[in-house]
């Protein structure tokens, strides 16, 4: 039994190859390791078991070939890697659209050459609904919350690409999708809201939870953008893992199908919320900046995760009060990790 994992030395993707690892399974990590943090987590997997790795670039399509052919006897494929930033995709749009569109392309035309089935599941992002203007929204008890959505933001919802991003995240979604319709690779799309947790090296621009926390560990500046009440549902690391498990024990049933998948109703927070908490734990007021909204910046996201809890008997178990002070301690707990790194504040 392998694994693929694009990505794998990623937040999501060196989780999800460790929680593969424990169960006995060939792992093979695909990854450029450019992200910051990548290389502690491929020594951290190492400790693992980890014997597998590739550094590859997904972007060029004859090494991508090469490597999947060198791996087709894999029986499962977590396409993870991507570019993770919509403020790269704005500043930068075409090393956006090459790193998420096509470099999907190129793995699933890889998997097509060596005639691998799959499953394959591919991370994709809440994003690709866009700004959801014509939603009606209101404050809250101090959040954005959707008017008439109690429940969250359907897949029933049409696509509609805000930002760089939302186009390239859009297309390989598509893309993913419509390569189960045509050529029966079992494929299937989680449109996935705030994950969170272990080993997540936050940025400015993706992983705000653990970047907030970090950065207020190491004394860097916070930027708090728009008003402090947007609110998104957030979604613990080993949940997703969960729902990952999930689709491939019901592939038969998921494939072809997209899930939204994230905290639901019950898992919301605005940074508001989050900057209370970490002042909380730390004992002190957080100092912070403010600024305006960005492109494609949502003021509510919530995931009507209804679908794949009925058809892949799937739930959250950690709530966000359990998930934020498990990541809290995490971080306390390896400060070293993030002190030789340097992020734009």
């Amino acid at each position: 039994m392998k694994t693929i994992i694009t990505g794998g030395a990623g937040f999501i993707g060196c989780n999800a190859a460790a929680r593969e690892l424990s169960k006995g399974r060939e792992v093979v990590v695909m990854d450029n390791l450019s992200r910051p943090g990548a290389s502690d987590n491929l020594m951290w997997l190492r400790t693992k078991g980890l014997k597998h790795f590739e550094k590859i670039d997904l972007r060029d399509a004859e090494r991508t070939m090469a490597a999947f052919e060198r791996n087709k006897d894999a029986d499962s494929v977590l396409h993870l890697a991507g570019q993770v930033a919509v403020t790269t995709s704005v500043a930068k749009p075409r090393f956006d659209f090459e790193g998420n569109a096509l470099a999907t392309l190129n793995v699933l035309e890889a998997m097509r050459a060596t005639d691998m089935s799959g499953p394959l599941l591919f991370s994709s992002t809440n994003k690709v609904y866009g700004g959801m203007e014509d939603v009606g929204i209101e404050m809250q008890n101090g959040r954005w919350a959707y008017r008439d959505l109690p429940q969250g933001m359907s897949e029933e919802r049409g696509l509609d690409f805000h930002s760089p991003y939302g186009c390239s995240k859009g297309a390989a979604d598509q893309y993913v999708r419509d390569y189960q319709r045509i050529y029966g690779i079992k494929t299937v799309v989680f449109r996935q809201s705030c994950i969170y947790g272990y080993r997540q090296w936050g940025m400015e621009d993706q992983g705000w939870i653990a970047w907030f926390m970090i950065a207020t560990m190491l004394g860097q500046g916070i930027t708090v953008y728009g008003d402090g009440c947007q609110v998104r549902d957030v979604l613990f690391i080993e949940d997703l893992l969960d729902a990952y498990d999930a689709a491939r024990e019901r592939i038969d049933v998921a494939q072809g199908n997209i899930y939204n998948v994230g905290g639901g109703p019950s898992n919301i927070l605005s940074l508001r919320d989050l900057l209370a908490f970490i002042e909380k734990r730390a004992g002190a007021p957080i100092p912070h900046k403010k600024a305006d909204w960005r492109p494609g910046d949502q003021r509510c996201y919530v995931s009507d995760i209804r679908k794949a809890q009925a058809e892949l008997g799937w739930t959250p178990r950690i709530s966000a009060e359990q998930g934020m002070g498990l990541l809290y301690d995490w971080i306390q707990n390896n400060y070293s990790l993030f002190e030789t790194l340097r992020w734009a504040a």
